[in-house]
């Protein structure tokens, strides 16, 4: 039996996360402005089938499929919302499953750290996929669970605020993202971040 853990729909992915997932995805890359859905179940290896089902239904790409021994996650594009949105119930109806489904998202971390040091941004920007941050501006910290709701707090943070995405992590036990900026900024993204995972349902995380 297939467990649902992440199902979430961007109606629109903003430069610089739909830049960030071309910089470490393995497919198809997107572009602004694409709609895109992120689908990660549980066990792993029935990724391959989800992946099936999606692109034999409409005409999306894949750009990102990650496959571990627990959790398999998959990542589709395309400049038609319609043809996401299609991908994404072809997958449901082939699983036996509705969105609700899904695991309500968890928020293990969210920090905001004003005023960053010259040597913290170095061990930052050491490890980071995306852009970089500056000695005096502020970092903020999610983490949560389950991985993919990552994606859909960081696009949403970006359509919110002039931030930059430093590193999102969408895949694994616990999503994990970086963001960096100003620190007027950060405060209205951070909220939009935080916002975006609070507005998702679905059923109790089993802990």
């Amino acid at each position: 039996m297939v467990e649902l853990r992440t199902y979430t729909f961007l109606d629109s992915l903003q430069p610089q996360f739909a830049s960030f997932i071309a910089t470490i995805a393995g497919g198809y890359l997107p572009v602004p402005g694409q709609a895109s859905l992120f689908i990660e179940i549980s066990p792993g290896m029935e990724i391959n089938r989800v992946t099936d089902i999606a692109l034999k239904a409409t005409d999306v790409r894949p750009g990102m499929m990650i496959v571990e021994r627990v959790f398999g996650m998959l990542e589709v594009h395309s400049h038609s919302q319609a043809n996401v949105r299609q991908a994404g119930a072809a997958i449901l109806d082939a699983l036996d499953l509705k969105p609700e489904d899904r695991i309500k998202p968890h928020v293990s971390t969210s920090q905001l750290i004003r005023n960053m040091s010259d040597y913290h941004t170095q061990l930052i920007n050491k490890t980071r996929h995306g852009n970089m941050i500056l000695p005096g501006q502020t970092l903020y910290i999610m983490e949560v669970a389950p991985a993919g709701y990552a994606a859909i707090a960081a696009n949403e943070a970006e359509k919110a605020a002039n931030i930059n995405i430093l590193e999102v992590r969408t895949f694994g036990s616990f999503g994990r993202f970086y963001l960096g900026g100003d620190e007027a900024d950060m405060e209205v993204g951070y909220r939009a971040a935080e916002q975006a995972i609070a507005d998702i349902d679905g059923r109790e995380m089993k802990r």
